[in-house]
């Protein structure tokens, strides 16, 4: 329909255009990008909310500003658009989350993500001179979800503690000892 929404997106350092920050993720250059970004979001962000109940609004909030603040700052001049930031954001966490916490489930979703995303990390590099792909969206995001993982490390989903056998038994004869000391005191108090 001929219709351009790019101003939605972000151009850094502008101030009068800072409420891009929150309208980027909404505007796509083709239906193409769209799918791309859409089809990730919803596989990510399924994973997220699976095994992060607890922190996964925080973490989806947290990327989805703090990815935009950081384009903002760090852009080269030139219009941002679409919702990689965000996709970059939560697919660095969920990596780097289940290495940090060596949880084996969420160590299969970081390698999960890793087979499917692999290749995502050469995109926060830039390729061309003029490369019209928002490399810095990428970086922006890669950093915001890189960071989160280390600072929610102690939250929500952890790694079992593992109670051995020998503490097991320690603890069983604790117990049986114990419990046979009423019995015998009770045995000796008849007897008398």
């Amino acid at each position: 329909m001929d219709w351009d929404f790019h101003t939605a997106g972000i151009f850094p350092r502008r101030v009068e255009n800072i409420w891009g920050v929150f309208t980027l993720i909404f505007v796509h250059a083709d239906w193409s990008h769209l799918a791309n970004n859409v089809i990730s979001f919803v596989l990510l962000g399924s994973f997220l909310y699976y095994f992060y109940k607890e922190l996964a609004s925080k973490v989806m909030i947290i990327s989805y500003i703090f990815s935009g603040l950081i384009l903002w700052i760090i852009g080269r001049d030139s219009w941002h658009i679409g919702a990689s930031g965000l996709i970059y954001s939560l697919a660095f966490f969920l990596f780097f989350s289940g290495i940090i916490r060596k949880h084996v489930p969420l160590i299969a979703i970081s390698l999960i993500v890793a087979f499917i995303y692999g290749s995502m990390v050469w995109h926060i590099f830039p390729w061309q001179n003029q490369d019209p792909i928002s490399w810095e969206g990428h970086l922006a995001g890669g950093i915001i979800g890189f960071f989160l993982s280390i600072y929610y490390r102690n939250e929500d989903p952890q790694k079992p503690v593992k109670i051995w056998d020998d503490e097991i038994d320690d603890s069983m004869d604790y117990w049986n000892e114990n419990m046979e000391e009423p019995e015998n005191e009770s045995e000796q108090t008849n007897e008398k």
